[in-house]
């Protein structure tokens, strides 16, 4: 197991700021943080169902194309009348969506689509309400209207896409093993039994775990970034998330490394409520153009920003699957 307080200067800092910051300049949609909790060994439960593996079925990962309605109906009219967008986020994962607690403002890789929404429906990519949302929460948030969308590394799975509408995918991640530098866990194998492996609750994490968790222990908490202050504290002795995610962590924590190979596929969409398909649809127009110009498109600029140092290799957005 890791040692207490390993890498806690930097992340703890970022993480203190983040928290400060939302009262501020959020709303929270429920309280950050949360206790751990842990998963007893048994058979898997429901959550095995939601599989990322099921994310490969095209009719999951099929979204409205823009051709195939208006894309400027009931909802996107009543984004326009509120005069702002509401966005789902986070401000706890380093180079997806964060607060920098140098400059107080929000960034990132999932910021910048947020922009290119926003600016598209209403002219202006500062008209934005972020709303911190965890990860635990992001489905109920699309469901109760507290959001318009929802903008927070979310995977497109088939149990997922029964509850909320997905835009096509943007980016495409894995889950994979992220631990101390030091320590004999060499991925998702057989080295984890008898460890405690952290995952966020009904991430997709959780529900590979519960299909095979090679003999670990699972702790689940609310958020990913608390899996990593479990593996400081020495609480964990790993974590399982997205290795998009866990290469931002890594970032913020030199004491840590990925290990092993992603063992399954990711993509992440835009989740916005079934009933706002005319939105669904103005947001996949926008990721069309966000993503078309190769090398020089928007959204390779903000890989080069925020991503390319960590996750190298990357060329270009998965190719859009429509219905």
């Amino acid at each position: 197991m890791g040692g207490a307080g390993r890498g806690w200067g930097g992340v703890l800092t970022m993480a203190a700021a983040c928290a400060l910051a939302v009262t501020a300049v959020l709303v929270p949609i429920t309280p950050g943080g949360g206790d751990a909790r842990a998963v007893a060994a048994g058979p898997p439960g429901p959550l095995a169902h939601a599989r990322s593996a099921l994310a490969q079925d095209d009719d999951c990962a099929a979204s409205p194309s823009p051709a195939s309605g208006t894309t400027d109906g009931a909802a996107v009219e009543r984004i326009k009348a509120r005069g702002r967008l509401l966005v789902g986020v986070d401000q706890n994962s380093y180079l997806w969506g964060y607060r920098d607690p140098s400059t107080g403002v929000l960034a990132g890789f999932d910021i910048d689509i947020v922009k290119a929404i926003a600016r598209d429906i209403l002219g202006d990519a500062s008209k934005v309400q972020y709303l911190t949302v965890p990860t635990d929460q992001r489905i109920q948030a699309i469901k109760q209207r507290k959001v318009d969308l929802v903008v927070r590394t979310m995977t497109i799975n088939c149990a997922r896409a029964g509850q909320v509408a997905f835009s096509v995918p943007y980016f495409t991640a894995g889950q994979q093993i992220l631990a101390p530098k030091d320590s004999p866990v060499t991925g998702f194998d057989d080295s984890l039994k008898g460890r405690t492996v952290c995952t966020a609750d009904t991430s997709t994490g959780q529900a590979t775990l519960e299909h095979d968790r090679h003999g670990a222990h699972v702790m689940t908490v609310p958020n990913q970034l608390d899996c990593l202050v479990r593996l400081q504290l020495g609480q964990a002795d790993a974590v399982f998330t997205d290795n998009a995610l866990a290469a931002g962590q890594a970032a913020q924590d030199p004491a840590v490394r990925l290990v092993g190979h992603p063992v399954t596929s990711e993509p992440y969409g835009v989740a916005v409520n079934l009933d706002d398909q005319d939105l669904v649809r103005r947001v996949n127009e926008v990721l069309a153009r966000y993503e078309s110009g190769g090398a020089g498109s928007e959204w390779m600029r903000s890989y080069d920003t925020w991503l390319a140092k960590d996750l190298p290799g990357i060329t270009g957005p998965p190719p859009p699957v429509y219905r």
